[in-house]
């Protein structure tokens, strides 16, 4: 979630993080399960951002704000290029299903259980587990394929509130159990 090019970029694109995330998504696609990939993006003068929005409202009044749909900003990182068989969700807000389609995607595809990862662990992917556990999902959280701007505030998102909500995992964990046909 949010790995597109403007915010890789603002988190120092990472390679290893980048390596990790690619393994995951490599994972998945060997074992047929779908990959979705979830980007913030908006209309032109983005009508979406209220003012009432302290983190939105700062973005889209920067003079550079350049988070339109086709904007090479919103567009996924390129380490990560979706294939055609991908989802790719857009977004208006920082939790993936708020503004998108996730949900109608999700119910469509049967899906029961999602596996999270994503840039920021305090951001989307923090508001994602929230609002899935409360939709009833049963949740993974790839830690070490999330970052954030603070590693302490990671690690405690991680290591302790996370837990509350979903079984937490490292990338080469799940890889290995999903690869043995042990989860998902």
């Amino acid at each position: 979630m949010d790995v597109q090019r403007g915010v890789v970029e603002r988190f120092g694109g990472d390679p290893a993080l980048l390596d990790r995330l690619r393994q995951a998504i490599e994972a998945a696609r060997s074992t047929s399960l779908p990959v979705i990939f979830v980007r913030v993006a908006f209309r032109p003068a983005h009508p979406e951002v209220s003012t009432r929005n302290r983190a939105f409202s700062a973005l889209a009044a920067q003079a550079d704000a350049s988070f339109g749909e086709a904007d090479e900003a919103t567009q996924i990182h390129p380490a990560l290029e979706p294939r055609a068989e991908d989802l790719v969700v857009v977004k208006k807000r920082v939790s993936a299903f708020a503004g998108s389609d996730l949900e109608i995607l999700l119910r469509s595809l049967s899906t029961t259980h999602l596996v999270l990862a994503g840039i920021a662990t305090s951001g989307v992917v923090l508001s994602t587990l929230r609002e899935a556990a409360d939709r009833d999902y049963e949740l993974t959280v790839l830690h070490d394929a999330c970052a954030d701007a603070d590693d302490e505030v990671h690690r405690v998102l991680t290591q302790k509130v996370f837990l509350r909500q979903a079984e937490v995992l490292s990338v080469a964990d799940w890889t290995h159990r999903v690869r043995a046909g042990t989860g998902g």
